[in-house]
């Protein structure tokens, strides 16, 4: 496992604002690549890039020191100028070994995340190795690399509790939604349109619900969260006079004062007395006190469920050790499979070789003996001939294995 390694560009060593500057276009990555291939006589390569990490995985011969990491960076002519190699090349992380398998293992267990748990970083890791191995820059080696590492990140998310329980105060928010069983065309007021509204909204589109109406200060953009759940927009002063009726409240803006005034609140019921849900996300809240105190309502808020996110992201932490012990287990169990492998592929020119032999041996230095031979006769050579080729391929292949790992 010498030859693996991984030059790493991550959040928790190079601020987030400078990452950028090593992300690499997919116009050209293959360029790039092949620069780094032919100058450092790399044979295989991928190239992962996240919005907290940019990575090269590959296979070389070279220790990863200071000046082979700075010659790297500027291989791949990145926006980066002189005055700022020196400074990211001591920023930099490089694994190597069984460093660099446990490293990838990590990362596609999210074990490396801002979030532990998150399982969108396997897929990330998956897509951007097929990218590379679809355009040549991978072969036999890391093809086995990405098997053990897929295989792990399977076992970790199946096998330990580290990202059954969300953490996200949005999808917790859901949940409690989903909880109350509303029906799909429940009428579902929302309440500003920014990235945090516009997050719920996927959940509840996915789910089929309908009945939409998006109130927002920018009515343009209202107007785009509106057009995607298929509901009508309006200005946030409409809240005043907005008599179409509801079931469920969904605020959060970013507004000191709150939006929803018992006022206001009465005005949406238009004289309907039955219990509402209202999903305050916003911070302070968007709701006035006196809604809570004088209406029979259903509050889910932000202070609540973000003590529910610590607990289920500390559970996701204790789960550290578990998968840990799975990451272990798989390194050890790689290490015999891999040196299998080498040997398979050193002696994959001897089945070629004893066919040769046995051909030579046939028709020219034994040609006139066997001439002489009856049919039968050669019938029988034959298939000693071919017993015999059978058992020259295996028997050495399999020796040769028991003897590398038996040394190892």
């Amino acid at each position: 496992m010498k030859y693996l390694k991984v030059i790493a560009f991550t959040h928790k060593y190079v601020d987030l604002k400078d990452l950028g500057k090593f992300v690499i276009c997919n116009e050209c990555l293959e360029s790039s690549l092949e620069s780094v291939k032919a100058k450092f006589d790399i044979p295989e390569i991928f190239y992962l890039g996240t919005c907290n990490r940019v990575e090269f995985v590959f296979t070389a011969d070279q220790n990863l020191d200071s000046s082979f990491v700075k010659d790297f960076i500027q291989t791949l002519n990145l926006p980066v100028s002189e005055d700022q190699v020196d400074t990211f090349v001591n920023q930099v992380v490089v694994y190597e070994d069984v460093e660099a398998l446990n490293h990838l293992l990590r990362i596609s267990c999210s074990l490396e995340s801002l979030v532990v748990g998150e399982k969108e970083i396997l897929a990330q890791v998956r897509k951007a190795y097929e990218t590379c191995r679809a355009s040549g820059f991978t072969g036999d080696y890391l093809r086995l690399i990405m098997s053990r590492v897929v295989k792990t990140a399977k076992e970790v998310y199946t096998h330990t509790g580290i990202a059954r329980k969300p953490i996200s105060v949005v999808s917790l928010a859901y949940r409690k939604l989903r909880e109350l069983k509303m029906c799909t065309n429940a009428r579902i007021l929302i309440v500003g349109a920014g990235e945090t509204n516009r997050n719920i909204a996927k959940y509840l589109k996915k789910h089929k619900y309908s009945n939409f109406a998006v109130f927002n200060r920018s009515i343009e953009n209202a107007e785009i969260l509106a057009s995607e759940l298929g509901g009508k927009a309006y200005g946030l002063e409409d809240l005043k006079t907005y008599k179409g009726g509801f079931d469920a409240i969904i605020t959060c803006t970013s507004a000191t004062e709150p939006i929803i005034t018992n006022e206001i609140y009465q005005s949406l019921l238009n004289g309907d007395t039955s219990r509402k849900v209202i999903v305050d996300l916003a911070v302070p809240n968007d709701t006035c006190p006196e809604v809570l105190e004088k209406n029979p309502v259903t509050f889910i808020e932000v202070h609540s469920l973000q003590e529910i996110a610590n607990s289920n992201l500390k559970e996701r932490y204790d789960e550290l050790v578990n998968a840990e012990r799975i990451i272990d287990q798989n390194i050890e169990e790689f290490k015999p499979v891999l040196k299998q492998r080498r040997v398979e592929i050193a002696m994959q020119e001897v089945p070629q070789r004893i066919k040769e032999i046995k051909e030579n041996a046939l028709n020219k230095i034994f040609a006139s003996e066997i001439e002489g031979m009856d049919d039968n006769s050669r019938e029988v050579l034959a298939r000693v001939m071919n017993y015999m080729e059978k058992k020259y391929i295996s028997v050495p292949m399999v020796m040769a294995k028991d003897i590398l790992i038996k040394n190892s």
